[in-house]
């Protein structure tokens, strides 16, 4: 059955009298490359940091499983967690030539990641692989990075590759001092590298959206390669760098921290070397990191 033919497409959902649902974000692929390209990108890394040992991926939203099919053939165990109940029996019909993937009607964000990576997977090593609605990218990609690892510990998860908006995905893989970086970047640069792999255009969903998509993966770090005494810290820091973006470093974050007077964060900003009217923008992971210790400090006094 080839899930990427619009009239396949258009049969499922009349046999299951289901359809697209926008507050889901679902636009369906009917170009099959591009399922194919996608599954290959996540499992040429993960075996290239994975040899030889069992593979697993986590797909968020399914949809109709033309991304799952080409992640069962390649990886050991698939695990798809999909929020929209009406497509479960659709996918039970999809898959059911394959014996090695799961299918979970949940809302990836309610779940306890640490317990459902336990119960589901256990000690494997697990790649990500979505098309993520365009409205919930950057909840869902951070719950990701929050939850790969513990604090300053080895990673659980070996990527996230993920279809998103064009314009995201510039943001996610954005170079600092750029106008595309911001707070995503910046986090995502504590967890790992993002690289924008391909295009995708409109004309390959069913249906179509108004916005060209971009596949990017974040290859993340198998240990922490910067150590903050506080994580909770660094991403409060880096939420104020950028709450308010045409203001200098100084004045953002002296609008976050009420518990430091305006002086103590000059202070810190010119002690650790920077101009006193840099903005968040031109600062890079290491810097933020840095600065996260400084406050961790000041509190301690």
């Amino acid at each position: 059955m080839n899930l990427c033919d619009a009239n396949t497409v258009k049969r499922l959902m009349s046999k299951y009298s289901t359809g697209t649902k926008k507050g889901f974000g679902q636009n369906f692929l009917i170009n099959e490359d591009i399922p194919y390209n996608i599954a290959n990108e996540s499992f040429s890394y993960h075996k290239e940091k994975n040899k030889g040992e069992k593979s697993a991926v986590i797909e968020i939203g399914p949809g109709i499983g033309s991304l799952t099919q080409e992640l069962c053939r390649l990886y050991d165990k698939v695990i798809a967690v999909e929020i929209d109940k009406t497509l479960i029996p659709i996918l039970d019909e999809t898959l059911q030539e394959f014996d090695n993937v799961s299918v979970i009607n949940e809302d990836f964000l309610k779940l306890d990641l640490d317990e459902f990576l336990e119960k589901n997977l256990g000690e494997c090593l697990i790649s990500v692989c979505a098309n993520l609605p365009y409205y919930i990218t950057t909840p869902i990609i951070m719950a990701l990075l929050e939850n790969a690892r513990k604090e300053n510990g080895a990673s659980k998860l070996t990527s996230i590759t993920v279809m998103v908006q064009k314009e995201v995905a510039l943001r996610l893989c954005a170079d600092s001092k750029s106008s595309d970086y911001g707070a995503i970047t910046a986090s995502i640069n504590y967890y790992g590298v993002a690289k924008k792999l391909f295009d995708v255009t409109p004309d390959n969903f069913l249906p179509p959206p108004k916005v060209t998509s971009s596949v990017v993966r974040i290859e993340l770090y198998d240990e922490p390669k910067y150590k903050v005494q506080s994580e909770k810290m660094l991403f409060k820091v880096i939420a104020g760098a950028f709450s308010q973006r045409r203001k200098t470093l100084l004045n953002s974050l002296s609008s976050s921290f009420g518990e430091f007077s305006k002086e103590q964060i000059g202070g810190v900003i010119e002690r650790l070397g920077f101009d006193i009217n840099i903005r968040g923008e031109r600062l890079s992971i290491s810097d933020f990191c840095r600065i996260a210790d400084e406050f961790t400090k000041e509190l301690k006094k």
